[in-house]
């Protein structure tokens, strides 16, 4: 019997270089049918000569010849250019893509791809933020094609199996509370990029690592939540925990509740949704139950985060709000992470535009990307 086809937007990105290496140990599971890359084509080269996909794509056309140089076999297909991606989701031959995109970049792939029915094992948090409303009216959603990565809506899938979402009382969605837990107001006034980028318990990219800082990272997970399991936002509540061991809890009508535990390890809900519903046999990190295990629970300042709160608002708000959240996000991090503006600057950027960029068009992709453009023009022309 052959192995399902495997593609996998962002190979060279952190999830998809774990997924990579999950594959390596455990190569019976799939066939890698194609892998991507936005810049790094030197990865991407060794990459693909160690698992040969059939396609391979990369973004920057600049470098074109040098990656080709560097490949030992012929891929039957090379796609250059930022269109690349979209339309191999749209017409690509693979029965399971892994999108581990970054940004709103990623959304059209994931709506591409449950289009045409196929399966999506989704790291793109952003596909959902923005376009909720669109994916999740789609019939391959309802048939349960869209198996969510992030470690904390893993989380919560695992433990609402066998249960009824009627019975759902509230989900608790986890968060380290990042580098700054600590911090005082006035002393968020003065972080760093270094500072920022110094997470301490998780192994992500600057923008992710930026975003879990700000906690504008849980705040996109709560969106993305809503959208998952069909839940108001107001019964998804948001707490502290350091040692990112829990990583979500379901609290059930009568008063019970589930947790899913696990050190923080990305390659175990990287594992899960490339096989669900099954589960196979891997040497994922676990607890060691003998030693002495320290849970602690706080709630979040959402005064010195205000990325949150801004997050849960325009969840609440609806329509294009929370397209207008990542957009203007997404700049407001790039332009932190070029030095351009200071950290304490990002949710002013985000407020802005959520302030002065509006739409009553109906909510399609197309609408979606006229909106995410407007706003990351705005964005950039804030606070120069």
């Amino acid at each position: 019997m052959d192995k399902p086809k495997l593609a996998i937007l962002g190979s060279t990105g952190s999830i998809g270089t774990q997924a990579l290496e999950i594959l390596e140990k455990a190569d019976d599971l799939f066939h890698i049918a194609a892998l991507s890359a936005n810049n790094n084509y030197t990865l991407l080269a060794k990459q693909a000569n160690r698992f040969r996909p059939e396609t391979v794509i990369l973004a920057n056309t600049t470098k074109s010849a040098a990656f080709e140089e560097m490949l030992d076999y012929r891929p039957e297909s090379i796609i250059y250019g930022n269109n690349g991606l979209d339309n191999y989701a749209n017409e690509g031959d693979y029965d399971l893509l892994l999108n581990s995109l970054v940004g709103f970049a990623g959304f059209m792939s994931t709506y591409h791809a449950l289009i045409r029915s196929k399966k999506v094992a989704l790291a793109n948090k952003e596909s959902l933020v923005v376009g909720g409303e669109i994916l999740t009216n789609l019939s391959a959603f309802k048939n349960g094609n869209l198996i969510p990565v992030d470690s904390e809506h893993s989380a919560m899938l695992q433990c609402l199996i066998g249960e009824n979402q009627k019975d759902i009382g509230k989900i608790v969605i986890t968060a380290s509370g990042g580098p700054f837990k600590n911090y005082t107001k006035e002393e968020m006034q003065h972080v760093t990029l270094e500072d920022a980028l110094n997470h301490p318990n998780w192994d992500m990219g600057a923008k992710i690592t930026i975003d879990s800082s700000t906690m504008m990272n849980k705040g996109l997970e709560i969106i993305e939540a809503k959208w998952l399991f069909n839940l108001p936002v107001d019964k998804i509540e948001p707490v502290i925990h350091p040692q990112s061991i829990i990583h979500s809890i379901i609290e059930f009508v009568d008063g019970s509740s589930k947790a899913q535990l696990g050190p923080p390890d990305m390659k175990v809900p990287i594992l899960y949704a490339l096989t669900y519903p099954n589960r196979v046999a891997y040497p994922n990190r676990t607890l060691d139950y003998s030693e002495r295990l320290n849970l602690e629970f706080m709630p979040v300042d959402f005064d010195r985060f205000p990325c949150l709160q801004l997050a849960i608002d325009a969840a609440k708000a609806g329509g294009f709000k929370p397209a207008i959240l990542n957009a203007a996000n997404e700049i407001a991090v790039e332009r932190f992470l070029k030095r351009e503006i200071r950290y304490i600057d990002i949710p002013k950027i985000i407020e802005s535009s959520l302030i002065s960029i509006e739409s009553n068009k109906e909510i399609t992709p197309l609408a979606l990307q006229t909106i995410d453009r407007e706003t990351r023009a705005f964005a950039n022309t804030l606070l120069n």
